[in-house]
């Protein structure tokens, strides 16, 4: 039986100011999503793309003032797979001309460049895009709950799905806000975020759910107060090492996946939150108590119910 160590930081204290703030946030993001709208990517609304292979490596600035400076509006500029490659996605229908037009103005400036390919996305290719990655959203979800909900117990399948809701909702509301280009880079950015999320859940859930049959003495604040702190250590290791990464792909890994980057940078910090205190808010909301956590007794001798008992190392996979 272990003891309730008493610790320096109180996190489930803040726990009712962490409430609103996830709230406030939620709700916010839900207005902006519904005032503002996500700025879909062409990935979703259409267009055509046109890749260009040049003979040396182009400053995609001045790609840009030239496709500007011709008229067009909507329209991405970006390396695709080297420095001499080119990749141009324009929200114009595709048309016979479109591709040759945009080499012969590209051209014109002296640069040698030849027209690789082009490609045309459909608005209603697009529709089915927003349908099927919502879909996959829900879909993610649902099963976090039923594998956490089988694995653990149905109050902790809750209070994993609840958080991860809560990360991609503030996620978008941040799209929506600053009008960031949400295209194919950005779902699966989101896909990510639920699973680094639903990760760091899982081992605060463990924690939770081990010393809740360990320590027998103290009130369930208590005993998630002292989870947390066993486990605040490997979180913000695993968070912050993540984050270099995610800044270095940032700064450095180009325009092409600047909003993918950005999505899981905001990803993983509001996910490092959640899973410290929307999830065990939850777990509090719900009155999780020792007899939700406690193993079954078995029928049988003792020396039946010892055999029958999983070896350790398997109780904690």
């Amino acid at each position: 039986m272990a003891d309730i160590q008493k610790q320096p930081f109180d996190f489930m204290g803040f726990r009712k100011i962490a409430s609103a703030l996830s709230i406030a946030l939620v709700v916010v993001s839900i207005v902006l999503l519904g005032v503002r709208g996500l700025n879909y990517g062409m990935d979703f609304t259409g267009g055509t793309s046109v890749e260009l292979e040049y003979a040396e490596a182009p400053s995609l600035d001045n790609i840009k003032t030239t496709m500007t400076d011709a008229g067009y509006e909507q329209y991405v500029v970006q390396n695709f797979g080297s420095d001499t490659t080119i990749l141009i996605r324009m929200a114009e229908a595709e048309n016979d001309q479109l591709a040759r037009e945009v080499t012969a103005l590209l051209s014109s400036s002296g640069a040698e460049l030849e027209l690789v390919g082009s490609e045309f996305v459909g608005s209603q290719v697009g529709e089915e895009l927003k349908e099927d990655s919502g879909l996959g959203l829900l879909i993610a979800l649902a099963v976090v709950l039923i594998y956490v909900g089988m694995r653990f117990q149905f109050k902790f399948g809750i209070a994993s799905v609840i958080p991860l809701a809560h990360d991609v909702i503030i996620v978008l509301g941040m799209f929506a806000l600053f009008q960031w280009t949400f295209d194919l880079t950005v779902l699966a950015a989101l896909l990510a975020v639920i699973g680094y999320s639903l990760n760091d859940t899982i081992v605060v859930a463990d924690r939770i759910r081990e010393n809740f049959r360990k320590m027998r003495v103290g009130e369930p604040w208590d005993i998630i107060n002292e989870s947390i702190h066993q486990t605040i250590t490997r979180t913000i290791n695993t968070s912050g090492t993540t984050l270099v990464v995610l800044l270095a792909l940032y700064f450095f890994g180009g325009e092409a996946i600047n909003n993918f980057a950005i999505a899981l940078i905001i990803g993983v910090v509001v996910g490092t939150y959640s899973s410290i205190y929307v999830s065990a808010n939850m777990l509090m909301v719900m009155g999780v108590t020792r007899e939700d956590l406690m193993v079954p007794a078995k029928e049988g001798s003792a020396e039946e119910i010892e055999e029958e008992q999983p070896p350790e190392w398997l109780n904690r996979m």
